[in-house]
């Protein structure tokens, strides 16, 4: 079990009703090729996370991630120049406690999403393709749980603009809202701040994480992808405005979410100069930006493209995200995990070997 943190808020659990049927059925031999072969994969790529990570490398808790001064969010504000060196420390800490938090909860919350799809959509390859990503996000659940408790000492609560999406998605009666919520926004979301992360850091332990996690979440994306492309073929004009409804909603939820308010309030600073430079200031424009690059291709893919899809894209200045090339992304995920797995086992050669060497001159002596 992972060491205790300190941690921030008093709420120690959150219990709401689901909604919604449970759908059993008898159709056992047919599937979707493309499905059954990502359930295939989803089985074939299973890992511990105990095993495959290294949690002997050290991380300091004040420089989580080695990120360059000039790119953290409140950097070139007043209120950042207002800091001595061990508030700036400090402020490190917190904004990558409270970010590996958010990965946490959203963790969980895909978790019990996956389970929720599982119960209740109606095709058998679904069903099996999705109880494979309920074991991935365990895993993902207990990484993050003892990355945050054991490397950076200091957990946040789940921010409330994540927490209103969850209780969304998970209070709809339609089979759908959880693929929609879940695979679409929240993991598009979550795989594109893991990505930017992934490229950014130099510090090994933070890199495997992010890196490893990201392999099983392109297969999710691209099963929410696949399943809602079908479904929504099907669907009236109104069914699908209330998905788009759906979309822009949590799409400026997720937005709003990296405001990083809860941090701000914690640490004591001004919170109008902070939120305003978090809304204005050029770096948090850019993240904000990047952050979308696997939502907007998803969701225009999937068949919620109507006017009001696109205003509020063009609104949120990620409009032309829309052509983005979301397989080659997914593959680039996937490669720079093997990559990073070949590149360990050849250091563990090399290591061995010269332990080997330091033997044979021990023995000779």
């Amino acid at each position: 079990m992972s060491k205790s943190a300190v941690r921030l808020g008093t709420e120690p659990s959150w219990t709401f009703p689901m909604q919604g049927d449970n759908h059993f059925t008898w159709e056992y031999d047919q599937g979707r090729d493309q499905l059954l072969t990502l359930y295939q994969k989803g089985k074939e790529k299973q890992w511990d996370s105990a095993r495959r990570i290294d949690w002997s490398l050290e991380v300091d808790p004040y420089d989580v991630l080695g990120t360059p001064e000039n790119t953290l969010a409140l950097y070139g504000s007043r209120q950042y120049d207002r800091l001595d060196d061990r508030a700036r420390k400090e402020m490190r800490q917190h904004m990558a406690a409270w970010e590996f938090s958010q990965f946490l909860h959203g963790e969980q919350g895909a978790m019990i999403c996956s389970a929720r799809i599982v119960e209740s959509v109606p095709d058998m390859d679904s069903k099996l393709y999705a109880a494979t990503q309920v074991m991935d996000e365990a895993r993902h659940a207990e990484l993050f749980a003892r990355f945050v408790d054991e490397k950076i000492g200091l957990r946040y609560p789940i921010n409330p603009h994540l927490k209103a999406l969850l209780q969304d998605a998970l209070s709809d009666s339609r089979w759908d809202m959880p693929y929609l919520g879940m695979q679409v926004l929240i993991e598009g979301l979550a795989l594109a701040a893991f990505g930017i992360l992934r490229d950014r850091t130099d510090k090994p332990l933070p890199k495997q994480i992010l890196t490893y996690i990201m392999q099983d979440e392109a297969r999710h994306v691209a099963f929410g992808r696949l399943a809602l492309r079908d479904y929504y073929t099907q669907l009236t004009s109104s069914e699908i405005a209330e998905r788009e409804e759906f979309v822009i909603e949590g799409c400026y939820l997720m937005r709003d979410k990296f405001r990083m308010q809860e941090v701000w309030e914690t640490l004591g600073f001004d919170m109008k100069e902070s939120l305003e430079y978090m809304n204005r200031g050029p770096r948090m424009r850019a993240f904000r930006s990047l952050l979308f690059a696997r939502i907007v291709p998803c969701v225009r893919d999937i068949g919620l493209w109507g006017p009001r899809v696109r205003k509020a894209y063009d609104d949120m200045g990620v409009l032309d995200l829309a052509t983005s090339d979301l397989l080659k992304l997914m593959a680039d995920d996937e490669a720079q995990a093997e990559l990073l797995d070949r590149e360990r086992r050849e250091l563990e050669v090399r290591r061995d070997e010269v332990h080997r060497i330091i033997a044979a001159g021990a023995r000779q002596n």
